[in-house]
Order: C-alpha cells, then sequence, then structure tokens
C-alpha cells in the first residue's frame, strides 16, 4: 500500500509526543495533528511539567516504572546538551514532605529520580508541621517552551498541523487509514468515555527568581515548583469541576499555603493564574480498536486518561502508542496484499 496517513488528534504534550515517536518508529508514514488548539493554549501550557509520578491504580506498577523510565531517560538526554535552554528542560532539586509517614517510604520511581533518600532532622527543622520527608533531585520542563520545542522536530520531520475540531473520529477515514485519539478530556466527548473526568487545577506562576528548590506536600495540593524563568505555585485538585475561570478565593488559598512552606513568597511579583482541566481516570487508556460501519474499517489508537501525569510518563506512553500504531499499520499491509492475491 502507498505511505499509510496517520492523523493524530490533540497537540498537548501526549499528541506531540505520540506523533513525534510515530514519525521515529514508522518513518514511512505520513502523520497529521488536528487539533482546536495548539500552545499556548492547551492544558499542558498549564502544567507546571514536574517528572514525580502520580499513581494509576488501574495500571500495573511495572508499567507505570517503564513509562516513567523512558521519559526521565528521555529528558535527561536533552537535559545533557545544547538544546536544554530551548526546550526549557532542567535539573531541580528539592523536598517531598509528609505530616505522617507514608506507607510506602520508597515511592516505586525512587531509584529512576537522581540522589533519593530521607531528609534529615536538621532538612525537617524547615517544615515544623511535617515529620518525615524525601530529598531527590528530578527534571522539570517549562512547558510552553517544550511543546514549541516537539513542534519544531515534528515540522522538520515532515509532519503537518492543522487547527480543526474533530467532533467525530469517524469523519476522518476517508482521509486517513489510521487515526490516533490523544483528545485528553475531550475524549469525554469525542469517544463518550464515561470514566474520563476532569480534575481542575489552579496554579499561579510568580516571578520569585530567588526560590531554587522544589517543595511538595506529600498529599500533592500544596507544591512550589521553580522553572527557568517562573515558579509554579498550587494548587488544587477539584474533581468533575469544568470550569475554566479562576477563583480569587482559591488564588489567595494556594498563595497563602505556598508562603507558609516558603515566607520568602510574600515578596514575589507579577503573579499570573491559570487553570487546566487534568483528563483523568483510574488507568490511562492505551489501546488500539477496528471501528467498523458498512463494511469500511478504521483502526484507531487511544492515548489518553494521564490525569495530572502526562508529563512524567509522557514519552513513554507515546512510545507505546507508536508501537500500537505500527501494529495496524501490519494488519492493514497484510489485508492489502492478501487483497492482490
Amino acid at each position: 500500500m502507498a505511505a499509510p496517513k496517520v492523523a493524530v488528534v490533540g497537540a498537548g504534550v501526549i499528541g506531540l509526543s505520540t506523533a513525534l515517536c510515530i514519525t521515529e518508529t514508522c518513518p514511512s508514514c505520513s502523520v497529521t495533528i488536528l487539533s482546536e488548539q495548539f500552545s499556548p493554549n492547551t492544558t499542558s501550557d498549564v502544567a507546571a511539567g514536574m517528572l514525580i509520578p502520580h499513581t494509576y491504580p488501574g495500571t500495573p506498577t511495572h508499567v507505570q516504572k517503564q513509562w516513567f523510565k523512558e521519559t526521565f531517560t528521555y529528558l535527561f538526554a536533552i537535559n545533557n546538551s545544547p538544546e536544554a535552554p530551548e526546550a526549557g528542560i532542567h535539573l531541580v532539586s528539592g523536598w517531598q514532605v509528609f505530616k505522617n509517614t507514608p506507607k510506602e517510604e520508597l515511592p516505586f520511581w525512587s531509584d529512576v529520580v537522581l540522589g533519593f533518600r530521607t531528609m534529615s532532622e536538621a532538612e525537617l527543622q524547615k517544615f515544623p508541621q511535617h515529620r518525615f520527608g524525601q530529598a531527590f533531585t528530578t527534571l522539570k520542563c517549562d512547558c510552553p517552551p517544550y511543546l514549541l520545542w516537539l513542534e519544531k522536530r515534528l515540522k522538520a520531520s515532515g509532519v503537518q498541523m492543522y487547527t480543526r475540531k474533530v467532533a467525530d473520529l469517524w469523519e476522518l477515514h476517508r482521509e486517513y487509514h489510521i487515526v490516533v485519539n490523544c483528545a485528553g478530556i475531550g475524549a469525554h466527548q469525542l469517544v463518550g468515555d464515561e470514566k474520563l473526568f476532569p480534575v481542575r487545577g489552579q496554579v499561579l506562576k510568580v516571578h520569585a527568581p530567588w526560590v531554587k528548590n522544589f517543595i511538595r506536600d506529600g498529599d500533592g495540593l500544596t507544591y512550589i515548583y521553580p522553572g527557568i524563568h517562573r515558579v509554579t505555585l498550587g494548587g488544587t485538585r477539584e474533581k468533575e469541576n469544568w470550569s475554566l475561570t479562576p477563583d480569587s478565593s482559591t488564588t489567595k488559598d494556594i498563595f497563602d499555603r505556598c508562603c507558609s512552606f516558603e515566607p520568602s513568597l510574600q515578596g514575589a511579583q507579577d503573579i499570573k493564574v491559570k487553570v487546566g482541566l487534568r483528563p483523568s481516570r483510574q488507568c490511562v487508556r492505551l489501546q488500539r480498536e477496528v471501528w467498523s460501519q458498512g463494511g469500511v474499517k478504521l483502526p484507531v489508537v487511544h492515548n489518553y486518561g494521564h490525569g495530572a501525569g502526562g508529563f512524567s510518563v509522557h514519552r513513554g506512553t507515546a512510545k507505546e502508542a507508536a508501537r500500537l500504531v505500527g501494529e495496524c499499520i501490519a494488519a492493514l499491509q497484510g489485508s492489502s496484499s492478501k487483497a492482490k492475491l
């Protein structure tokens, strides 16, 4: 058959990195990205981009660890290259602190990040409300530059990008051989996934260049993540809340919580408020299926539902989605050669 045409729906970090992995593993493909929004207007642009895994109850731990390890290795190589500033990737050290000792003192990802250890009593004096902590170094993506860097790589690989609202994946069957669904929270409507729900996140992006270390409360609600130009302060986890409008009382609450960890933030300047809807479900939907209508078949690969953990596993799940696209191509080529016989 001619070069297979693949449409990737969605242009957040999952859509862009999935498209990139497809071009790397199936160079004969023609890949097009279709999305209603591109950076800087995606959910991924709001994310802090810290590589600290979120746990998916419905996914085996060894699979989650593999996704995280592949992502960390990929970004660590960029961090150790001249591309690092343009890609917005840098190392950041800091602490994750707990009011009570967690059941798992060693999380599954502790040997993937750098220098993971239990905090000393002296370090814990900085956090008088907390009794236990973990210190480590991880990677952070400053999201808008990273998305633009991915777009640049894609354009160099010949990938086409179009602003287009896709209301139904089936409408693409006349133009494309394979469709990849990376629609994030949009998949709720696009494929009617009732297991997918929004978890609203409101964050502040502030100018506080003296803050060099990350601080994260073990409950995942309060965090301070220093970027190259701005510090991300968070946050909220509001299930089933679809509102993208910033809430001023929430802004004050986030700022006060972060200042209780890092009082110097009282001097932060130029506070910008951002809201995003994390596409959450019990496990990432990463699978292939074949849709058919009236004897016409359309292979579809799904890669969405990463919730709060998209940046931590994006490259690992993108590689898996690209492998599934490869399986679809092999099946199409097998059926076209049978048709010739």
